[in-house]
């Protein structure tokens, strides 16, 4: 049986943070997930994409359907939802169309930000933790390698990404859209990775010394404050900060929310009604959704700044028809490596069917030739198979010349059900060619 590619994802476009954040994986899940994957039978590769906006999986199987439900009931278990609830707002294209997901996500072409950049690395990461896991293989090597180049020919060969939006800058934007100029507000961010780093690069070029929080990766915020003219605090100091601050943005990893409705309402509390603006950019969230019912919380959240978005991009729509020309070459090119996968086991098995077809059909007539002599018999062997040879020579031939286009593959390999098991054929029926003999 052909092994088929097949990815299964949730993003921004199918469903709200709510769901998004309980099916977020960290880097040790997302491991123990890939390696639990290729446990299956069903499932030979595999690699998980986690990010704020997705979750999508990318596996190489031998049989579609075993191995969906598989990974729907690992992801599902994980996110504690019923398999049907998670698969009423996947997606699951396969072959071309899920290596087209995949060059798109990383061309920045599937991002709430048309064009950002980060989602590149998230990408590149995810393939280093299944290169470490040893779940990849030759098709996803292929494919995710032949991904990253796509999208660095987008950020290349286009100005899709031009002005470095992304989500941290957004959420910048969104809270100067609401608080006005910056530069003498005080602003938390909330984490020390990628994002945090993002945003205090947006917060900077608005003349803000930010604050960083953080415990678990204290010394990177370290280094982060002295790049960008801020200072550091730990958790413990959190609510005492928010009572004086302005504006906070949060970023980090935790699978927990981190500020809290009970301990946020103490500090409203002690506010005495100044505003507090909180930008909760992490999925799962680190923010209690609860905490925008609070007098004088203004809170927003990746929903919430999706909304925003098309005003932010509007200098970018005109590159994108480019970059989603690139993107199509490339995935072409992939397509005719793909088929050149498949094109000689399915001539093979096209030319091992004909054979049985023929030797069942003698089988069959065998002692329907009590006049023939064992020439006449020989005759009608060569025959039966010069006929089945005939037949497929042109098909052959065409299959040959597409370059091993897989749609045409597979619409072969379902025309004539070279994949279905069939039952033992009877002992006078066996695959081997056997020539007609005179009956006794």
């Amino acid at each position: 049986m052909v092994s088929e590619l097949l990815a299964l994802g949730v993003s921004h476009k199918t469903a709200p943070v709510a769901l998004r954040e309980r099916l977020a994986l960290v880097d040790s899940q997302a491991e123990a997930l890939v390696r639990e994957l290729v446990s299956e039978e069903s499932i030979h590769e595999a690699v998980i994409i986690s990010t704020c906006n997705r979750t999508e999986a990318y596996l190489v199987v031998g049989d579609a359907v075993r191995a969906e439900t598989a990974l729907l009931g690992g992801l599902a278990d994980r996110a504690a939802m019923r398999p049907t609830e998670l698969a009423s707002v996947a997606y699951t294209p396969r072959n071309c169309d899920a290596a087209r997901q995949l060059f798109r996500v990383t061309g920045g072409l599937e991002s709430m930000i048309i064009g950002e950049a980060e989602v590149q690395r998230q990408v590149k990461r995810a393939y280093d933790l299944a290169l470490r896991a040893g779940t990849t293989g030759p098709l996803t090597n292929r494919l995710f390698t032949a991904a990253l180049s796509a999208g660095k020919r987008v950020r290349s060969e286009t100005a899709l990404g031009t002005g470095g939006a992304s989500v941290s800058s957004v959420a910048v934007d969104l809270a100067r859209g609401v608080m006005g100029e910056l530069a003498e507000r005080g602003v938390v961010v909330i984490g020390a990775g990628e994002t945090a780093e993002l945003t205090a690069r947006a917060l900077s070029r608005q003349g803000v010394r930010t604050i960083f929080v953080a415990n678990r990766h204290a010394a990177r915020a370290r280094s982060l404050a002295q790049r960008f003219g801020g200072s550091v605090l730990s958790l413990d100091g959190l609510p005492l900060q928010l009572e004086t601050t302005d504006i906070v943005v949060a970023s980090t990893a935790s699978p927990h929310p981190i500020v809290g409705h009970e301990e946020l309402e103490l500090v409203m509390q002690a506010r005495d009604g100044r505003p507090l603006v909180l930008i909760d950019i992490a999925v799962p969230r680190d923010i209690d959704p609860e905490c925008g019912d609070l007098d004088g919380v203004t809170l927003y959240d990746m929903d919430d700044l999706q909304a925003t978005v098309a005003r932010t991009l509007e200098a970018r729509t005109g590159e994108q028809a480019k970059a989603e020309m690139l993107i199509e070459e490339e995935i072409q090119r992939f397509a005719r490596w793909l088929g050149q996968l498949d094109v000689t086991p399915t001539l093979s098995a096209l030319r091992r069917q004909g054979e049985e077809v023929v030797a069942q059909v003698l089988a069959e007539n065998a002692g329907r030739f009590e006049g023939a002599t064992e020439r006449d018999l020989e005759r009608v062997n060569a025959i039966a198979r010069a006929v089945m040879r005939r037949l497929l020579h042109e098909p052959t031939l065409r299959l040959k010349a597409s370059g091993g286009e897989h749609a045409r593959l597979q619409l072969v390999r379902e025309l004539f059900a070279l994949d279905a098991e069939t039952a033992p054929a009877p002992a006078q029926e066996t695959a081997e060619v056997r020539p007609l003999r005179r009956a006794q």
